[in-house]
């Protein structure tokens, strides 16, 4: 059977605390890494960036692949190849949670082009009033006391 799908996500989840452990030296092969994974579960990356603290991944999601599962799979297999690589000597691991967000095939040079300006983005606001905007912008109801 063949599938035909046309989904973009957003997908944002943060370092333990939102501790900067994510360095620049090691970005990029985080980057790369985590494509990866997304290609091996039939997802398609369109852009995976961030800053020290957090990760923006746009990509398409295979019809067959649960969102969560997705999330897991990313978070393990992004920590093994931190530790394995000796990538961010600081980092302990990611944030229990995540955020993901739809958006019509149209809206993908516009996320392309916000993930791609993350450092000059936090310049201008934090990562935890980014991701507040984000579930706001989508109307996603949140319990601030869970948004970390």
């Amino acid at each position: 059977m063949n599938a035909y799908f046309s989904t973009v996500y957003q997908i944002v989840f943060a370092t333990k605390y939102r501790q900067p452990t994510l360095t620049k030296p090691g970005r990029e092969e985080l980057f790369k890494c985590i494509c990866g994974i997304l290609k091996n579960k039939k997802c398609f990356p369109y852009r995976v960036g961030g800053v020290e603290d957090h990760l923006h991944i746009v990509c398409s999601v295979h019809p067959s692949v649960a969102v969560s599962d997705l999330v897991k799979d990313v978070k393990l297999g992004a920590t093994s190849h931190i530790k394995e690589a000796g990538l961010f000597p600081k980092f302990d691991r990611w944030q229990r949670g995540y955020a993901a967000f739809t958006y019509a095939p149209e809206a993908l040079p516009n996320l392309i082009n916000y993930v791609m300006n993350q450092e000059n983005h936090h310049r201008r606001k934090s990562s935890l009033q980014e991701v507040v905007d984000l579930l706001e912008e989508n109307g996603v109801e949140y319990d601030s006391r869970y948004v970390d």
